[in-house]
C-alpha cells in the first residue's frame, strides 16, 4: 500500500524477493502534466509494469465493502509505505501480522506527513527508517526495527529521501523474514512533522541565514523555497551562508545574489527561478536580469 516514489523501492524489493503479493493499493490516478491527463502515480505505475493487481479506491476510512474486499486477501501481512489514506481498524487488524509500515524518521521524532522535511528543516544531525505495526494512532505503533542515517551539512530532502527509500525496501525485508518482538515506542522525545504547503516554502529574511539555508535544502524539490523579486516570485533552488549583514533584512547586498537575514547574517543565492524560466545559476540569471545591491527582496 503506497503511492508516490518514495514507496516504489519496496514494492519493487518485495517482488524481487519472491514475496506473494496479492494486491497492490494506491491513490487513485489524477490528472497531471499540461494536457491534465490521468495519470497512474509511481507505486501504481510500477505495479502495472510487474503485471500485479492494483486496487485504487478513493476512500477507505468508513467504507465497508473495502474493508470486506481487504480482508478477503486473508493476508499474512500488509506493507504500508507513504499510501496517504488513513486505515481504519477493521483493515489494520485484517492481515494475520498486521500492516507493517515504513516510516521515515527514527520514532518517536518526526511523526506525521513530512518527517524528511522536518528533519532537514530543524537541522538534525540524523534521520532514519522506522519499521513499526501500525494501530490507530498517528504514527503510535510498536517498532520492529529501526536503522538511522546521517544528515550531511548540505544535504537537500530530496537526497535524503532517496536514501531512506532503499534504506526501507532492504529493512522491510528483514522485518518480513526475521518476525522481530515489537517494542514500544518511547514517552519521551515526540515530534509532529505536519503535511507542507506552498507557503512554508516562502523565505523570511528576517530569519538568521543558517535557518534559511536549511529552509532551501528541506523544501527541495517540493514545495520549493521562494521569494520575490520586483514584485514577481522568485524560486530558491540553492542557497548557502556567506559572509555579510548590516543592512535591512531581504535588501541584495552586493552584485552576486547575497541577501542580507537576520541577527546580522546573510545569505549568497546560487541557483534560481523565475515562473516560467528554468533553472539557471546565479551568475547566468544576473546576465539577463540584474540585480543591483539595495535591491530588496520579500
Amino acid at each position: 500500500m503506497g503511492s508516490p516514489a518514495f514507496s516504489v523501492p519496496a514494492l519493487r524489493a518485495l517482488h524481487a524477493a519472491g514475496h506473494e503479493i496479492a494486491a497492490v493499493y494506491a491513490q487513485p490516478p489524477r490528472p497531471a502534466g499540461r494536457g491534465q491527463r490521468e495519470t497512474p502515480c509511481p507505486v501504481h505505475a510500477a505495479a502495472l509494469e510487474m503485471g500485479l493487481t492494483v486496487r485504487t479506491p478513493a476512500r477507505v476510512r468508513r467504507e465497508t465493502a473495502e474493508h470486506e474486499a481487504f480482508a478477503a486477501l486473508e493476508l499474512d501481512a500488509a506493507v504500508v509505505v507513504a499510501y496517504g489514506l488513513i486505515l481504519p481498524k477493521a483493515m489494520l487488524d485484517a492481515p494475520r501480522r498486521g500492516c507493517l509500515n515504513i516510516h521515515a524518521s527514527l520514532l518517536p521524532r518526526w511523526r506525521g506527513a513530512a518527517p524528511i522535511h522536518a528533519a532537514v528543516l530543524a537541522g538534525d544531525a540524523e534521520t532514519g527508517i522506522t519499521i513499526m505495526r501500525m494501530d490507530e494512532g498517528l504514527d503510535t505503533g510498536p517498532m520492529l526495527l529501526r536503522e538511522a542515517t546521517p544528515i550531511g551539512p548540505r544535504e537537500t530532502t530530496v537526497e535524503v529521501h532517496d536514501r531512506l527509500s532503499e534504506m526501507g525496501a532492504r529493512l522491510i525485508l528483514r522485518a518480513l523474514d526475521e518476525d522481530p518482538p515489537a517494542t514500544p515506542q518511547p514517552g519521551e522525545g515526540t515530534t509532529y512533522a505536519p503535511k507542507l504547503g506552498k507557503e512554508d516554502g516562502r523565505l523570511d529574511w528576517s530569519h538568521p541565514a543558517p535557518a534559511l539555508d536549511r529552509r532551501v535544502r528541506a523544501m527541495t524539490p517540493w514545495p520549493g523555497a521562494f521569494t520575490a523579486l520586483n514584485g514577481e516570485p522568485l524560486r530558491v533552488l540553492s542557497a548557502e551562508p556567506a559572509p555579510g549583514g548590516g543592512a535591512p533584512p531581504g535588501t541584495v547586498l552586493d552584485d552576486s545574489l547575497l541577501v542580507a537575514c537576520g541577527e546580522g547574517t546573510a545569505l549568497r543565492l546560487t541557483r534560481v527561478q523565475r515562473a516560467g524560466r528554468g533553472a539557471m545559476e546565479a551568475a547566468a540569471f544576473l546576465r539577463g536580469t540584474p540585480v543591483p545591491p539595495g535591491t530588496v527582496l520579500g
